[in-house]
């Protein structure tokens, strides 16, 4: 999909539920995207993993997100002009539902890899109309309803009911259908009922039955009409084909050079050709009957194998007016006009893409596809073996041509840099978040998440300072007894044990129960408590205690081993510095948990009396060790911290 849905969500998310519940949805689904590009193509299951992201942190129902995303984009589309382009299709709601698929028609231009689905009127009442949708993708099938609901209200002003009648292969949440025995993917179908008042549109509606006037019109003959439509086809209900424009029948004949023209006269239309658009239906009478407002698109299929009927009694040579028509034409003139064509090579040629509506004549009981080839340039003319001669009379089908000429080679090279300019700015934001995630990472091994964030938004690095009324701080000081009398070799061997140490020691490090201070030396300090306000604090540093010393022993290094202790008690901390900030404590609690571990012994937690109060209450196993000597303090009592909690037989 285009970022601009993803542009949209965002913005309205934003908007309603703010930039915090945004960052979550992201957090939550892995998208390392914090902005979208507008032509960018983005993976198709973001929008239904934000929608569930979104309800397991508000509450709301999926279902519910799905349809606000669909709202979200009628919302947002308005900025690129695209409101004008639906109110320009007609007058009423029934008008837009009768031209969705020529409107994404159109998009191609804009968005060249859009995967529109497909979607058609089956009925029209004064109360409403049946809407059949049809995509590849599961799940979007909300999305769709959102949209219709907001295009309704904010557009044409009328309030819409929806209900699904029938639906098949639309998987809640899914992105992608169901795989089809034979290859490839089911088509997801939804069938809708729309309910809304339109009894103005169906008043309006002219043409419901032939003016008396034109009853009395005199039959036209068949050659009239394939004149003025040269690639004009004509469809029995068998969808056998009874009549084509001599033009087509040219085409025909330049792709099939072995073969006599006679053959396309009585065969299936799907022998010959494939219907392009509107994708997801069957070439079927009912289907194209009633979709007449929408613009199909068939291709003539180069060497088919058509399996066409010689029996020309069922060939009908036929001839129309507005209301009548008259089929006293024989089909042996019909043939041979189609075997007086002359025949060109077909080497190379480009298939044809007729593209126009099909519309159904009741007195025939006939149905005629009124269409024109599809041709960008005099380049594409030259390749489909055709001429500006043979393109249809009327219209501005000559003049297009001629236009894209003028134009194609300028809009093919600045499309093409646009294209690139787009993967370059994909490159460039790529980069960027790259770049932001490292930065982000290099700056919170500095300073606290939480206030690199409050800085973020603009405070002052003196308003961090914090006071706490308890925490515990932790020293770790690396023991060696190892010596040797190359200082050098001495300096190596002490920078990869203080290395193995401390990255050992950096695994056990959990935010909020504990936060890495700094490292001074062969000292490691931590502190739990701050900056997260943690009452758990002894706690869990006892364990990080613990942990640090098995450790050390599981790292196995010959005359290695730790000094910890600790102690809890109030403390000042903030950022300290302009280069090279960094997060420090002051106060009398980090002087006694220095003093805890320097006055320790080797591979023991030396812990204060006030902690170990603490821990004996939570079942930590302790033993008193006497009264030690605190520089400014005097004599304190002090324990050794032995084991965890005891657990209760």
């Amino acid at each position: 999909m285009y970022g601009m849905l993803l542009e949209s969500v965002q913005h309205f998310v934003q908007l309603e539920y703010g930039e915090f519940v945004w960052r979550q949805a992201l957090l939550t689904t892995g998208c390392k995207n914090t902005v979208f590009n507008t032509h960018q193509l983005y993976p198709d299951n973001l929008i239904p993993d934000l929608a569930a992201a979104l309800s397991a942190i508000t509450g709301k129902p999926f279902d519910e997100f799905m349809i606000f995303f669909g709202r979200c984009f009628v919302r947002f589309f308005s900025n690129f002009g695209y409101d004008e382009l639906i109110k320009a299709t007609g007058r009423y709601f029934c008008d837009f539902l009768h031209s969705v698929d020529n409107i994404h028609l159109q998009m191609r231009f804009t968005y060249r890899k859009m995967k529109s689905p497909s979607m058609q009127l089956t009925e029209v009442d004064e109360n409403g109309a049946v809407l059949v949708y049809r995509s590849t993708r599961t799940g979007f099938s909300k999305y769709l309803r959102g949209q219709l609901l907001e295009i309704a209200k904010q557009l044409y002003g009328m309030d819409v009911s929806i209900k699904v009648l029938e639906s098949q292969n639309d998987t809640p949440g899914g992105t992608s259908g169901p795989i089809a025995p034979q290859g490839g993917l089911k088509t997801v179908i939804v069938k809708y009922r729309l309910d809304f008042d339109n009894r103005e549109y169906m008043q309006r509606r002219v043409h419901i039955k032939a003016h008396p006037s034109q009853l009395q019109l005199t039959p036209v003959n068949s050659k009239l009409l394939l004149n003025l439509f040269p690639f004009a086809i004509i469809l029995n209900e068998e969808m056998k084909i009874t009549a084509v424009g001599e033009k087509l029948i040219e085409s025909w004949m330049l792709n099939n050079v072995n073969r006599s023209p006679t053959e396309l006269l009585g065969a299936k239309v799907t022998d010959h050709f494939k219907l392009r658009r509107p994708s997801g239906i069957t070439f079927t009478w009912e289907n194209i009957k009633r979709l007449q407002t929408v613009l199909f698109e068939i291709q003539l299929l180069k060497g088919s194998s058509a399996k066409g009927t010689k029996d020309e009694s069922k060939i009908v040579d036929t001839k129309t007016s507005l209301s009548q028509v008259d089929t006293s034409s024989s089909t042996e003139d019909a043939a041979k006009i189609m075997t007086s064509i002359p025949r060109r090579g077909s080497q190379g040629l480009r298939s044809i893409l007729l593209k126009g509506e099909m519309r159904y004549i009741k007195d025939i009981n006939s149905l005629v596809f009124l269409c024109s080839p599809l041709i960008n340039n005099l380049e594409e003319l030259r390749e489909m073996g055709l001429y500006l001669n043979d393109l249809n009379p009327h219209g501005l089908s000559r003049e297009m041509v001629f236009s894209g000429f003028s134009h194609y080679s300028r809009l093919d090279l600045m499309c093409e840099r646009e294209e690139q300019r787009a993967e370059e700015l994909e490159t460039s934001l790529a980069l960027a978040d790259s770049w932001k995630r490292q930065g982000d990472e290099l700056l919170y091994s500095m300073i606290p998440r939480s206030i690199a964030e409050r800085l973020r938004e603009g405070q002052n690095p003196h308003e961090t300072c914090q006071s706490f009324e308890e925490v515990t701080v932790l020293f770790a000081e690396v023991q060696e007894t190892i010596t040797g009398d190359d200082s050098i070799k001495y300096a190596m061997t002490t920078v990869n044990t203080l290395n193995a140490a401390f990255s050992a020691f950096d695994e056990l490090i959990h935010s909020p129960m504990a936060y890495k201070v700094e490292t001074v030396g062969k000292v490691y300090m931590a502190v739990s408590g701050a900056p997260d306000i943690n009452p758990f604090h002894a706690q869990h540093m006892a364990d990080l205690a613990l942990d640090m010393l098995h450790s050390i022993r599981q790292l196995n290094l010959p005359g290695v081993g730790v000094k910890i202790g600790f102690h809890s008690g109030p403390i000042v901390a903030g950022i300290v510095g302009l280069k090279v900030p960094r997060y420090c404590l002051f106060g009398d609690t980090v002087n006694t948990a220095s003093r805890m571990e320097s006055s320790g012994e080797t591979d023991c937690i030396q812990v204060s009396g006030y902690t170990a109060q603490k821990l004996k209450k939570l079942g930590y196993v302790l033993a008193y060790r006497g009264k030690v000597a605190v520089k400014g303090k005097g004599d304190m009592e002090t324990f050794w911290l032995q084991g965890p909690p005891q657990k209760k037989k």
